[in-house]
């Protein structure tokens, strides 16, 4: 049955292949082998690719702490530089957020998208130090062309911006296993999916990028999601790579840090058959995930900032040694049909890197904006802003970042901005959770836990100026001008 499935899968993919614009007829073949590839792995490996028995703790000394890193001379700063290259993962769309186009083109603070701040992060860099450390984009076929448009405004900027995109994968019929799509034209979309940033190695390759930087002399590429406002190029660990002895010089490090109970599905670092290896929530056993959630057992979560040798990228995918485990997403199309999408993740190659290591970096290098709870964090007195980075404010007198759960009357940018008529002074605040209809007047303070609930037909509006310190607020509360 595999074999049948691999030779339909074939037969398909070349009928679609005819359907190709001849622009971009060698591309897709390319990509078609890649997908190809992750097809007949996904027909070969069944269940869980998680091993629990052979997972191993690590060792205290497999993780290296961050704050035991030397900081260098400022006189090496600008060589240190000169042999980086940002990749920030672009591929997102905005629509958990209830936005159209690129998740990176949401406006975060004064105005400015997640990808300008990017920008002036880059360009104060390369200002400061005199430097041209290039910043890449990985796209996809979601947001490559609003992208395209968005960059044109930093043509005066001194910024040395790129952009690839990451492959175009067929989706996946669940019951006859055949693609989705029937061509390339736009009635066809919906057939199609990017598949996953683990994509990046082989994209980047592709493109003729990473070949290009390594002749500019360029050695290690810090990989980050876009929307990671804590994920800065960071001197210490630029250092700490490329000073290290050529025998000891880590091919791949990630950044991790320790979990909370906020993170207990974050992907996690284990060892097994003497390598690093991540440890994903969806491939661990049913039986196993109380284990897996427990954060005195599996302290520390991965942020997907990475650094990696351009070196060992390149040899990995010519030699094809990357290995990646398989996710298999399922979705249901508008018009009811169950299909499949084939993804991978970026982190997961750290297996296939020689003396790759983790680092547990401060809290603050780790600072997502995945809904608008999170925005509202951002958007707050919370982080002042420098040069395109956040820094959390020296007045919040403890450093942890409160747990902030919005109902979904906010998940959309739109509602949320709605409903706060100015965002609250959160310097003080422990956990807020807000629960249904809730609009938040001017000027409002909340501190330490704050709970408002408006049930099912109930209205709450927080009044102008109020201050709410360890309160929860249920009921109807109506204020209207007269």
């Amino acid at each position: 049955m595999r074999k049948d499935a691999q030779s339909a899968m074939n037969k398909e993919l070349n009928k679609l292949l005819n359907t190709a614009p001849a622009g971009i007829s060698q591309r897709a073949r390319a990509e078609f082998d890649g997908f190809e590839n992750l097809f007949g792995r996904f027909l070969r490996e069944t269940g869980s690719s998680a091993d629990w028995e052979k997972l191993k703790l690590l060792p205290n000394d497999a993780i290296k702490q961050y704050k035991h890193l030397e900081t260098p001379a400022a006189s090496d700063f600008k060589s240190l530089l000169s042999q980086l290259v940002v990749i920030k993962l672009n591929g997102g769309l905005g629509t958990s957020m209830g936005c159209t186009g690129p998740k990176s083109a949401i406006q975060v603070r004064n105005e400015l998208t997640f990808l300008d701040l990017n920008v002036q992060q880059i360009e104060h860099l390369n200002k400061v130090y005199g430097v041209d450390v290039p910043l890449v984009l990985m796209n996809s076929f979601n947001t490559d062309e609003d992208t395209q448009k968005i960059l044109r405004k930093y043509s005066q900027i001194k910024v040395s911006i790129f952009t690839f995109n990451q492959s175009r994968y067929p989706r996946v019929n669940r019951d006859t296993l055949m693609p989705i799509p029937r061509s390339f034209t736009e009635e066809s979309l919906e057939g199609w999916y990017p598949p996953g940033h683990g994509d990046v190695y082989y994209s980047f390759y592709n493109s003729g990028l990473l070949d290009q930087f390594i002749q500019q002399g360029k050695k290690y590429v810090f990989i980050s999601n876009i929307d990671n406002m804590g994920a800065t190029v960071d001197l210490n660990i630029l250092n700490f790579l490329v000073n290290s002895p050529e025998s000891q010089a880590p091919e791949f490090l990630m950044e991790v840090t320790d979990k909370t109970r906020a993170d207990v599905k974050g992907g996690t670092l284990v060892e097994q058959e003497g390598k690093l290896r991540l440890l994903e929530y969806a491939q661990v056993p049913s039986d196993k995930v109380d284990e897996f959630k427990s954060v005195s057992k599996f302290k520390i979560f991965n942020t997907n900032n990475l650094w990696i040798s351009m070196q060992a990228i390149k040899r990995n995918v010519e030699e094809k040694t990357l290995h990646m485990e398989i996710i298999v997403n399922p979705k249901t199309l508008d018009n009811g049909m169950n299909v499949i999408q084939l993804e991978t993740a970026v982190g997961a190659a750290i297996k296939s890197f020689d003396r790759a290591i983790g680092i547990n970096v401060p809290r603050s290098r780790f600072l997502p904006v995945k809904t608008t709870s999170d925005l509202l964090i951002v958007m707050s007195n919370l982080y002042a802003m420098r040069t395109g980075s956040l820094e959390m404010s020296p007045k919040r007198s403890f450093p942890t970042v409160p747990l902030v759960k919005l109902g979904h009357q906010f998940s959309k940018v739109k509602d949320f901005l709605y409903r706060f008529a100015s965002i609250p002074d959160i310097l003080e605040l422990d956990h807020l959770t807000v629960s249904g209809d809730v609009n938040f007047g001017k000027n409002v303070s909340l501190r330490g836990t704050v709970i408002i609930i408006a049930n099912h037909g109930e209205k709450i509006d927080i009044p102008m100026g109020s201050i709410l310190e360890n309160k929860i607020v249920s009921g109807n509360l109506r204020i209207l001008d007269h």
